[in-house]
């Protein structure tokens, strides 16, 4: 099959191209800055800006999937500036994606695009599935700039549902985070920290939302075969877990190293240094996976121990 993949040169982006490719399919992935490739490839990257149509259009008449993931990224001070563009990043990339794919001749037969799991409500005592989870941006407990993040999420998939695409199916990635062992990404993030004695963030209670990279590739491949499937689904573990009980199982993972809670104080001081928000860490994503459960798509690695043994082992290496 023949993939097409706006965003695709982030994290998430490389870890699909790279199975993909390894299953002997086709990725174009447009990019704001595209990657030179080899002449016959399967892997190709072409230039867009993200808001306008263009030659990259053509592409479309012969693609069977597309999987928007492109938006900027969320590890920023959620400045008003910054915060507008993470907005209009998101919307006006959808919006053009479904322009191109309303005017293809043959368009494609299914459109996966990102959203997020950050759109749930912060909350301890229950699980946001997509039936009964509860849509944040409200809690009384939680500060009001995270309600921006939601705002965010919100109008992104709300430009999904204006798309008219007749002939496309649409759905909707409610994505946790996609743990990978790559340079940079969040495991490793957290890996480097846990060598430097880092354990449970603030009091250890907010939940922590995650999928193994295998998993999340499968899913993707499991929703593109599933021709019923459409609307908004969730891309994470069955089996979220408090923040310091999954810290505890990566330090395990790592060889059990001494470890430090870090007060929240503390947590804002560093996000200030850093330029990120404490929301990355302290929301509590408390988020299951129900359609996938109900669809009867088995995981490879839905708890937290072997997935973080697995991946240490990768890490390591």
């Amino acid at each position: 099959m023949k993939f097409l993949i706006p965003g695709g040169s982030g994290q998430v982006g490389r870890i699909l191209t790279r199975a993909l490719l390894r299953e002997g399919h086709e990725c174009v992935v447009l990019s704001r800055h595209p990657a030179r490739t080899e002449p016959g490839s399967s892997l190709r990257s072409l230039a867009w800006d993200g808001r306008t149509l263009g030659a990259w259009t053509q592409e479309l008449e012969d693609t069977d999937v597309v999987i928007n993931l492109a938006g900027r990224t969320v590890d920023c001070r959620y400045s008003p500036g910054n915060l507008r563009e993470m907005m209009r990043s998101r919307v006006e990339s959808t919006r053009v994606v479904g322009q191109a794919i309303a005017a293809a001749r043959v368009p494609p037969r299914v459109w996966l695009q990102a959203s997020t799991a950050t759109i749930y409500a912060h909350r301890f005592d229950r699980a946001n599935d997509e039936a009964s989870g509860i849509i944040g941006g409200h809690e009384p407990d939680a500060p009001k700039l995270w309600g921006k993040s939601v705002d965010i999420a919100l109008a992104w998939e709300a430009e999904l549902a204006a798309a008219v695409t007749p002939r496309t199916r649409k759905v909707a990635l409610r994505s946790a985070v996609t743990m990978s062992p790559d340079g940079g990404g969040v495991f490793s993030v957290l890996a480097n920290l846990c060598r430097f004695g880092v354990g449970q963030q603030g009091n250890g209670r907010q939940y922590v939302s995650w999928m193994h990279e295998y998993d999340f590739v499968a899913a993707v491949r499991w929703i593109v075969a599933h021709d019923d499937l459409s609307g908004a689904v969730n891309l994470c573990s069955p089996f979220p877990l408090p923040n310091r009980e999954f810290m505890g199982g990566l330090q395990a993972a790592l060889g059990g190293r001494l470890a430090f809670r870090i007060p929240e104080w503390a947590l804002e001081v560093g996000a200030v240094v850093l330029r990120t928000e404490t929301e990355l860490i302290l929301k509590s994503r408390r988020v299951v996976p129900g359609r996938l459960l109900e669809g009867g798509f088995a995981f490879t690695y839905p708890e937290w121990p072997a997935a973080a043994t697995e991946l240490a082992r990768r890490w390591r290496a």
